[in-house]
């Protein structure tokens, strides 16, 4: 087929920019596609042009996708647009896919069976329970498994050695060097291995084995990569050697889309690609055709803030349809507002948010009035958080304030200045005079000023018993000193804030705590209905998606983003790459939407973001804008921080 026959036939709606990248097939080639510009359309017919211009076999192409379903998908629409004759030939696979094919081959060659691959993460999160069990001394949360697991994901993929991994648990207060080898060593005495160590292991084959290297480089001496901002260090080290010094590989991204920081995300790989495979061709798709134009346009204006990116613009193909409307609200309304926007829905809306959380009140409430709604990747994290036990644990030891466990986990958060010695103590008199337990230390030996905060508690806790739970949470955070408690240990107001949110809605504490075990069952069971027009998301499962009318929500400082930079001059290398990871989460949340854009300007309240998404004076610029960071050799902080804000996300 000629390349006239070619574009005549399946190219002729694809715009200059699409068809070079189509065309550009010899050598290494990195395409920076923008929201919306149709990357995966020029990947599918990318391929056709390979296949029927170029004449390169099939099996000598291997296309590198990010996850199982986007394999299946481009599959499919390579097979909808060129037919079944060559679709089957064509090798689509995820990054581990390709590993495990490698691991397999290298087991035949040496006759020895590679280990079993442990696909099931309750086994892992089981595993991991008992050994941080055995390390720490304390029973594990589902949110200290989660981040045990994320951190050791966070180590192997980014190939960090014992004295990073060290320092990484040094920052998370945790020894973490014990546990991840404690856990490999586990995974080893049961002939087991995880998605991660196949990656590492199926490295460590290609770059000891120049027979198993050479026999893959001759068998794809074409490779493509899509979503390549999302892939980690440890894939880019393979794909590199996959692909060779001077091999034909296409990469396709966007360094201002990668957000996936927590699980490793390396998008430093898109930003040195010229440096590392010499002669490349950096290629531009510039053009969205997804947004009405005022939503690219601020779109636009809102990334050029981040400076550790390729200088590119997003532009708009669509006229201005409409204005993005910031809707001025108090945060506590906000939840009531959406409630009426789920009442009167028409088109698809999807209600995006950076935290799991921030959803919660919103869910109670359409759960309560019966409203239809679908919501992606729930986490259950949030109800194991800390803050939500602690103020779980307090609310019921008002109830029974004999309860010895309850108390010791809870004496030491009030700034009461309680030894744990005086409150075993206090609990063995309170069990002998059948007592409560802070009436006791009017019986043990205990300064003036200790006794007078145990008296002021127990006389909290009595008057709480007859609270709602609304007013007894800000009882807890503004009376009793856990407020103060949560500011010593930099631990998460937000959630006390969706505590409170929940609260409201019931009219007694124990009412209250059944109705956070119902939220939670009802979440874990719930069925999504494709035909709803409602979708509650995280910006992160958003990602590839777009909605006729998004509303962004709790875009507000301290949460969305997590942490300002007030200063350049005074902000660390480290918390500017981290700010810059939040505004691109907020430009991935905008450009989902294709005809209205709301966000929520609370009342009162703060926001970065929403101040940078108006043009500003060059001035103002060089105050408000990072200063281009070059990429970390160290990535230990890097996983630090991002572990900070996958909690808040939980």
């Amino acid at each position: 087929m000629t390349q006239q026959e070619f574009f005549e036939t399946y190219g002729a709606r694809l715009n200059e920019q699409q068809v070079e990248a189509v065309k550009t097939v010899e050598g290494p080639v990195l395409l920076l596609a923008v929201p919306g510009s149709g990357k995966t359309t020029v990947l599918v017919n990318r391929l056709g042009y390979m296949l029927y211009c170029k004449g390169i076999a099939p099996e000598n192409i291997l296309t590198l996708t990010y996850t199982v379903a986007a394999t299946k998908d481009m599959a499919a629409r390579f097979k909808n647009i060129f037919g079944e004759e060559v679709s089957d030939r064509l090798e689509f696979r995820t990054i581990n896919g390709i590993c495990a094919k490698v691991i397999a081959h290298y087991g035949r060659l040496i006759d020895k069976p590679s280990f079993e691959l442990c696909t099931d993460e309750k086994e892992i999160g089981a595993l991991l329970g008992n050994i941080y069990l055995n390390v720490v001394g304390e029973y594990p949360t589902e949110s200290d498994i989660k981040t045990v697991r994320t951190l050791i994901t966070y180590c192997k993929n980014m190939c960090l050695d014992k004295e990073e991994i060290k320092k990484l648990g040094k920052d998370e207060d945790l020894d973490l060097l014990q546990i991840y080898e404690i856990y490999n060593n586990e995974l080893k005495s049961r002939s087991l291995m995880d998605y991660d160590d196949q990656m590492v292991y199926a490295y460590r084959i290609l770059k000891g084995s120049k027979f198993i290297l050479d026999y893959y480089q001759k068998q794809y001496p074409y490779i493509c990569v899509d979503e390549a901002q999302d892939t980690s260090k440890i894939q880019h080290m393979i794909i590199n050697l996959l692909a060779g010094n001077a091999g034909n590989i296409f990469m396709v991204g966007d360094e201002d889309q990668s957000i996936y920081g927590f699980r490793a995300a390396y998008p430093d790989a898109l930003l040195n690609f010229e440096k590392e495979h010499i002669g490349a061709k950096v290629l531009y798709m510039d053009k969205n055709y997804r947004s009405n134009a005022k939503i690219i346009e601020a779109a636009d204006i809102f990334i050029q803030h981040n400076k550790d990116r390729y200088q590119k613009h997003i532009c708009a193909t669509r006229e201005g349809t409409s204005e993005i409307n910031f809707l001025e609200i108090s945060r506590e309304k906000q939840y009531a507002y959406l409630i009426k926007v789920a009442e009167n829905i028409q088109n698809q809306t999807a209600i995006l948010y950076r935290d799991n959380e921030s959803i919660l009140p919103l869910v109670d409430l359409l759960e309560r009035k019966a409203l239809p709604y679908n919501i992606k990747n729930v986490d259950m994290a949030f109800f194991t958080n800390k803050v939500v036990l602690d103020i779980l644990n307090i609310l019921q030891f008002s109830f029974v304030p004999m309860d010895e466990e309850l108390f010791m986990k809870i004496y030491f958060k009030f700034q009461s200045y309680l030894s744990k010695q005086n409150a075993i103590e206090m609990c063995r008199l309170a069990d002998r005079n059948r007592s409560s337990i802070l009436e006791a230390a009017e019986l043990i030996n205990i300064n003036g000023r200790v006794l007078g905060n145990c008296r002021s508690l127990d006389t909290h806790f009595k008057n709480m018993v007859n609270e709602d739970p609304y007013k007894a949470i800000i009882r807890i955070e503004k009376y009793m000193g856990y407020g103060e408690y949560m500011t010593a240990n930099n631990l998460d107001k937000n959630k006390l804030f969706i505590l409170k949110m929940l609260a409201k809605q019931e009219p007694t504490i124990p009412s209250f705590i059944n109705r956070l075990y119902e939220l939670r069952q009802i979440l874990s069971e719930k069925k999504n209905e494709k035909r709803e027009k409602l979708i509650l998301s995280t910006i992160h499962s958003s990602k590839g998606l777009e909605y006729d009318s998004v509303i962004l929500m709790d875009v507000i400082n301290g949460v969305f983003p997590s942490k300002v930079i007030r200063k350049n001059s005074r902000a660390s290398a480290q918390d500017k790459k981290d700010f810059e990871e939040e505004r691109r989460i907020f430009y991935v949340g905008m450009t989902r939407a294709k005809e209205r854009l709301t966000i929520f300007k609370y009342l009162n309240k703060q926001s970065v973001f929403i101040k940078e998404l108006a043009p500003v004076e060059e001035a103002e610029e060089k105050e408000t804008r990072p200063e281009k960071v070059s990429p970390e050799k160290s990535y230990t902080t890097a996983a630090s921080s991002y572990l900070n804000r996958m909690r808040k996300q939980s």
